[in-house]
């Protein structure tokens, strides 16, 4: 594949991913989650996001190692795109129970905007965690954001100015001097 069918095969799959996912989860079944089942709905939450963790990892320290073999930036977006839709799917099955959340979460969208307004930090306000296990995973959800969706987004920032430096015609930098 020439390099010009690399880039655009990336593209695709960066573009396309995300809403092939989207469309997925808007189409399966996610009522089985909730209170009514709580053993399954956090154990699959657990497994989902540490799943989601640990691929994160080995796509940024692909991309910090320099592996070029793949493509890290996309699989951290399609990852980061993951854990959205996980935390999302939490928050609505969550919801479910009556007390964790004050304001309206009771759709997709619903869940979805609360899971990006967490994430952005913003917190408009219309929707807030009201009981403890809803304000414990805004908590871990912030906390997962600041450690491996910060981490992912500085790498790909990262191959993101590589790959513009040498288009310029400018080689990165080996990193910091380990001189005394």
């Amino acid at each position: 594949m020439t390099k010009f069918g690399h880039y655009v095969r990336g593209a695709l799959v960066l573009l396309g991913g995300p809403v092939l996912m989207l469309v997925v989860w808007f189409t399966v079944p996610l009522q089985i989650f909730g209170p009514h089942n709580p053993v399954l709905s956090w154990t699959a939450f657990a497994v989902a996001l540490l799943g989601l963790a640990a691929l994160l990892l080995r796509q940024i320290w692909a991309e910090l190692s320099g592996r070029t073999d793949r493509h890290p930036v996309v699989g951290i977006s399609l990852l980061m795109v993951a854990s959205m839709l996980v935390f999302a799917t939490c928050y609505l099955a969550l919801a479910r129970d009556q007390g964790q959340f004050s304001g309206q979460l009771t759709t997709r969208i619903d869940a979805l905007y609360f899971t990006v307004i967490t994430m952005a930090t913003v917190g408009y306000g219309d929707i807030t965690p009201s009981g403890q296990e809803a304000r414990s995973m805004v908590m871990l959800q912030i906390l997962y954001t600041l450690i491996f969706l910060t981490a992912g987004a500085t790498s790909i920032g990262r191959r993101t100015r590589i790959v513009i430096g040498r288009r310029l015609g400018h080689e990165p930098p080996d990193g910091p001097s380990r001189t005394p």
